[in-house]
């Protein structure tokens, strides 16, 4: 029987870090938890669980790439070391079974290093921003480009390319999959549910910095892989940089009639509220996304231009945390 060791990563998570454990209890040979600073008593609550802790060097700029490799290389010190390993956040619950079933696939499917399942919000209608990751976890099942950081690998796979890129900051997973892609792996969504998430974002400020870092993974991953998030570059690049601009130019030459180009934004927004409903999202939520997602490529902007120019002054590139 192949042997999975569960590492579970986190920074102040509070409440949530008891659950999360909880959750993981009895489903993995060995669970380790990497904290990346934390200031309130997510150790001691790690270690009352009785699971191995790992504690990062605070000097260090903090990152999940950097949590999640730390806690591979506890895994690997193993006398006997794991054919796979279930990266999990701490912000997140492992539903009962899934381990074993994420397992079994990777066992009858040498070819797959990847195998993941379906993620839900715990409090998905607490808010609109919760709602919106809601439908960005439930993604259909099967062959995947990439999938979140709560995913299941086969260890030798992961050694094989080094683990994740510590230097990326966000979208991190994403590098990590397009890389074991190109070591000739694939990689899977299994019908199977397998956590449950608590994004905890009630504020239009808190939507917005989780925009600004999906922006930022835009830059930094599509900078590292030019053939990846193109058509995410591009809508950004159009929407919240050339729209405006040429509106302004425009304004200049031709006065008030430039404005008409602004109805681009409502435009996208009804193509975007319909494609929602088309995936079967009520009318009322696909409306109340749109309007987010229309809105977010001006965060994006704001990541991917703090992206290039932390790559272009040698600056390091560090979180940018929304919770």
């Amino acid at each position: 029987m192949s042997v999975v060791d569960a590492i579970l990563i986190g920074r102040n998570e509070g409440a949530r870090i008891e659950a999360s454990l909880a959750s993981l209890k009895g489903q993995a040979r060995r669970i380790i938890f990497v904290d990346s600073g934390s200031t309130d008593d997510s150790v001691a609550k790690a270690r009352a669980a009785g699971v191995e802790v790992v504690e990062l060097d605070n000097s260090i700029p903090h990152s999940a790439a950097r949590a999640r490799n730390a806690g591979f290389a506890a895994a690997m010190a193993h006398d006997t070391p794991p054919d796979y390993v279930q990266f999990i956040d701490g912000d997140c619950q492992t539903i009962a079974g899934w381990v074993a079933k994420g397992a079994a696939f990777l066992d009858a499917n040498p070819g797959h290093y990847l195998v993941t399942g379906w993620t839900r919000e715990i409090n998905r209608d607490a808010s609109v921003y919760n709602q919106m990751c809601d439908v960005e976890w439930l993604r259909p099942a099967g062959p995947i480009q990439a999938c979140s950081g709560n995913m299941m690998v086969r260890a030798s796979a992961f050694d094989q390319i080094g683990g994740f890129n510590m230097a990326v900051i966000a979208a991190e997973d994403d590098d990590l999959c397009v890389r074991l892609a190109k070591a000739g792996g694939k990689l899977e969504r299994i019908p199977e549910d397998m956590t449950r998430h608590d994004a905890a974002t009630y504020k239009f400020s808190q939507w917005w910095r989780r925009a600004e870092r999906t922006g930022h993974g835009f830059g930094q991953v599509g900078h590292l892989h030019p053939d990846y998030f193109v058509r995410e570059r591009q809508r950004m690049l159009i929407y919240a940089l050339a729209v405006p601009l040429a509106t302004l130019v425009l304004l200049a030459l031709i006065g008030w009639p430039a404005l008409l180009l602004l109805l681009i934004y409502p435009l996208n927004w009804w193509r975007t509220a319909k494609g929602l409903m088309a995936e079967g999202l009520p009318a009322s939520e696909a409306r109340r996304h749109a309007v987010l997602l229309t809105i977010s490529k001006f965060p994006n902007l704001q990541g991917y231009l703090r992206f290039h120019l932390r790559r272009l002054t040698g600056a390091d590139m560090r979180l940018i945390e929304y919770k």
